[in-house]
């Protein structure tokens, strides 16, 4: 995989962690310096470490499907992303203003809880690489960084839109169409297309 493909990817997969840390912003309001590197340093670190355990589960079933593996990373792959996109879209849909909770989402168990559910999608991610032969450090360094530059930047940004939280189905929908691009792009790569 190219460093652009990998890097498309890595911000396709950070569009859940940034629509919940723009929400964590604008709950906030005021965020301090440790709230943003604990955002940062939670969903940079599970988006680095799903794919790399996706992988591994991967590799004990990788010799069974290596004649369609494509095909299963194209479903995985627009599997999320479709989810994402139709989520995102429901967002626009509902036009929901932001939800302001009464405890802080970037400490303890809820930001553990957000970590885990924003980077779900990152161990089918990481189980497509193993089925497709692909290295899993160098990609799952690269999300994971780029997970936490973005999530950083979507609490400073929901700070400074605390009333305009709908941004949050606009990066969804962007983030869900991206993984639907790279997943027809798994197909053009295996020539499916011709």
């Amino acid at each position: 995989m190219s460093f652009f493909s990998i890097f498309l990817l890595a911000v396709a997969l950070s569009m859940d962690a940034f629509a919940v840390a723009l929400a964590s912003g604008c709950a906030l309001r005021t965020p301090k310096p440790r709230q943003y590197l604990r955002v940062a340093s939670a969903f940079g670190f599970f988006q680095f470490a799903m794919p790399v355990v996706g992988w591994y589960l991967g590799i004990s079933v990788r010799g069974y499907i290596e004649a369609w593996d494509h095909w299963i990373a194209f479903g995985l792959l627009a599997w999320i992303g479709g989810k994402m996109a139709w989520s995102g879209f429901l967002s626009l849909r509902t036009s929901a203003s932001c939800i302001r909770p009464s405890v802080d989402p970037t400490a303890g168990r809820n930001l553990l809880v957000l970590s885990v559910a924003t980077s779900i999608d990152a161990l089918a991610v990481g189980l497509s690489f193993a089925i497709l032969g692909t290295s899993v450090w160098r990609p799952s360094i690269i999300i994971g960084l780029v997970c936490a530059a973005i999530s950083a930047a979507g609490v400073y940004l929901g700070k400074t839109l605390a009333n305009l939280c709908a941004f949050n189905g606009w990066a969804e929908l962007l983030g869900g169409l991206t993984l639907l691009a790279i997943a027809c792009n798994t197909l053009r790569e295996h020539n499916v297309f011709g």
